[in-house]
């Protein structure tokens, strides 16, 4: 399985812009459990989904340390993002 993956620290209500340059592509916010499970391919649980457009914006819903996984959903195509935290309001 081929995926970016990147380290993001976040407050409650902060803001994960992911920037994509290449193809629509899976955007997934997780905790590092979930993670591993992605990885081994077990169930796993995120927030995102598929973006189309860019940037893809997804919501911290709490503080902590989280992982920010980038992939083509299976689909053939070349990929690079760049991701940053925006502070909530």
């Amino acid at each position: 399985m081929n995926f970016l993956h990147y380290d993001v620290w976040t407050q409650p209500g902060d803001l994960v812009h992911v920037t994509l340059s290449g193809n629509a592509a899976n955007v997934l916010l997780m905790s590092e459990s979930n993670f591993q499970n992605y990885r081994y391919g077990k169930p796993f649980q995120y927030y995102g989904g598929y973006f189309t457009r860019s940037p893809a914006i997804i919501k911290s819903p709490s503080s902590g340390h989280w992982k920010v996984v980038v992939d083509l959903a299976g689909r053939a195509g070349r990929l690079s993002a760049q991701v940053r935290v925006v502070p909530g309001l």
